[in-house]
């Protein structure tokens, strides 16, 4: 199955020159494997969660298929767990993990996806969702990105990723002072992922680079511009 990314639509927006994470009251982060919640989306979690957001997370597959084991145990079974302990360590309240076959996202029906993410949205009643770019990630990233912005639209609920630097449409924001401690959480969270211990080191450098720096970009832009919240600096 071929998957393209979604043309923009009249609630795409394409440039943006705030500097602030989006106000939300409740964010749902939805993630193709255990793992992203923490190296991909920790900082902007725990920065929403320092903003007064309440945190859920959806995400999609056990993770059987990485190629790293240090624990010697049956992936399926031990990444969900670490995956809680890691969502204990960023705040975030409430976790689902579906079975859907890891490495395969983008062999199955969007619209069946979609349909799983529209009943976590309903669930966690949340007003924004968080996910990763399509262009930053993989096939089953895409498939992700597709799925959560046909579930967005039909919940009316707005979809901001998490993107590279310097994408088009994107804004990039600014951690500030507390910078230092959100980073240290955030590579405790992806440390509780002890079956994929051998990729640490490569995650801890890479957010030693990004400093206190985070990109974001609207995929589903709120039908009304919503208020910013500056990240609280302490």
């Amino acid at each position: 199955m071929t998957i393209a990314l979604a043309p923009d639509s009249p609630r795409t927006i394409r440039t943006s020159a705030t500097t602030a994470l989006p106000a939300a009251h409740s964010v749902l982060a939805v993630i193709a494997r255990p793992g992203q919640e923490s190296e991909d989306l920790g900082g902007l979690l725990h920065a929403f969660r320092q903003a007064g957001a309440s945190l859920s997370l959806l995400c999609l597959t056990r993770g059987e298929a990485s190629p790293r084991n240090s624990a010697d145990a049956r992936l399926e079974a031990i990444r969900p767990w670490e995956l809680q302990l890691a969502a204990t360590v960023l705040g975030i309240s409430e976790l689902t993990v579906a079975s859907y076959p890891d490495g395969e996202l983008a062999r199955q029906p969007i619209a069946d996806l979609g349909v799983r993410i529209y009943r976590a949205i309903r669930q966690h009643q949340a007003d924004l969702l968080l996910i990763i770019s399509p262009e930053s990630g993989g096939r089953d990233d895409i498939a992700v990105g597709l799925a959560t912005q046909l579930a967005a639209a039909r919940a009316d609920v707005p979809v901001v990723a998490r993107t590279r630097p310097g994408v088009r449409g994107s804004w990039m924001i600014d951690l500030g002072s507390g910078a230092p401690a959100i980073r240290a959480i955030q590579k405790s969270a992806a440390g509780a992922h002890a079956s994929q211990s051998e990729a640490l080191p490569a995650v801890v450098h890479r957010l030693d680079l990004l400093d206190s720096r985070e990109s974001l970009r609207w995929l589903l832009l709120p039908r009304s511009v919503p208020a910013q919240v500056e990240v609280k600096r302490t």
